[in-house]
């Protein structure tokens, strides 16, 4: 579904998509030219950037068009705005629109994608006969992931000395966060092995529901549900999170190890000689095997005694 354009401008005409994944907003630019007068440069940078600012900052925006301005290659000066594969050398009007870049967290996408040269760029000069990058495909630096792949096309007949300049995009679902009802706790079906707890649960059972009045399915089964829970939580209790950390589990296979490797690097700063260094390395990698052997055995046990719990109460 488009959406129709509003309060454009003979250079800056905003248009609005509303698709599946909520709605893009689409900025189309004609920057004036190198030699326009500075008058007329800023009156359309202060717009644009009037435009751009009525956009909430987590709304994709897409800012095309012929821009007159080539921003270059400089990615050091420039690295949120411009990526590694710019082309030429910076110009006054690549300085400012770099410079509204960098204020709105904008970024050039043309020049984060590697493509061929000659679909880098969409003009040509008339007279040099070099081509430049005017043309581009500017969006937020935080959703650069959207855009797959910007490239000129040079055999499209466009009516126009420019080439054609294409992105495809794919657009993020919007995420919807739905409110979280209150969980219940969980109960410690461990203390199910006590003979005396189970007989305690049963019988309470037993007695809370030997008479209810619930007629339908879903009263039924709300009552017998409610009163489960009620009824383990008060007979077994909640149940605690204990995961032990598998450094403290395997201290004593730890602590040997680090000692030795402690040892080895104290004796190679003494000594810096081949035989210290390879007792430093072999120090270092028994120490690196058993940190990686201990969190699995540590692992292992946790899913054994799960597993005898699960059998219990089953």
């Amino acid at each position: 579904m488009v959406i129709p354009p509003s309060n454009g401008s003979e250079r800056i005409l905003t248009l609005n998509l509303a698709t599946s994944t909520g709605k893009a907003n689409i900025i189309s630019a004609y920057a004036p030219t190198l030699h326009s007068p500075q008058e007329i440069k800023d009156r359309f940078y202060e717009e644009l950037d009037a435009t751009i600012s009525q956009i909430p900052g987590s709304k994709p925006i897409f800012l095309l068009g012929d821009f007159n301005a080539r921003v270059g290659s400089d990615h050091g000066a420039w690295p949120d705005c411009l990526g590694r594969f710019g082309v030429g050398k910076v110009n006054e009007n690549g300085q400012r629109l770099l410079e509204l870049c960098s204020y709105r967290k904008l970024c050039v996408s043309n020049t984060f994608f590697m493509t061929k040269p000659h679909h880098q760029v969409s003009w040509r000069h008339p007279r040099s006969g070099h081509w430049h990058q005017l043309d581009m495909v500017i969006t937020r630096r935080a959703h650069l992931g959207s855009v797959l792949l910007p490239r000129s096309y040079h055999g499209a007949d466009c009516d126009t000395d420019h080439s054609l300049v294409c992105s495809r995009v794919r657009l993020a679902p919007k995420k919807i966060n739905r409110p979280v009802g209150k969980s219940r706790p969980r109960i410690n079906t461990a203390r199910t092995t006590n003979p005396d707890l189970r007989s305690e649960f049963t019988n309470r059972m037993e007695e809370a529901l030997k008479d209810h009045a619930a007629t339908s399915i879903e009263d039924r089964w709300q009552i017998i549900r409610d009163t489960t829970c009620r009824i383990a939580m008060s007979s077994l209790g909640k149940r605690e999170r204990r995961n032990q950390d598998w450094f403290e589990a395997h201290l004593p296979e730890m602590e040997p190890v680090i000692a030795a490797k402690r040892e080895a690097l104290v004796n190679y700063k003494r000594d810096p000689s081949e035989k210290n260094l390879t007792t430093l390395r072999t120090a270092r990698s028994d120490a690196q095997r058993t940190a990686r052997i201990a969190p699995t055995s540590t692992g292992r046990t946790y899913a054994r005694t799960s597993s005898a719990v699960l059998t219990v109460v089953t």
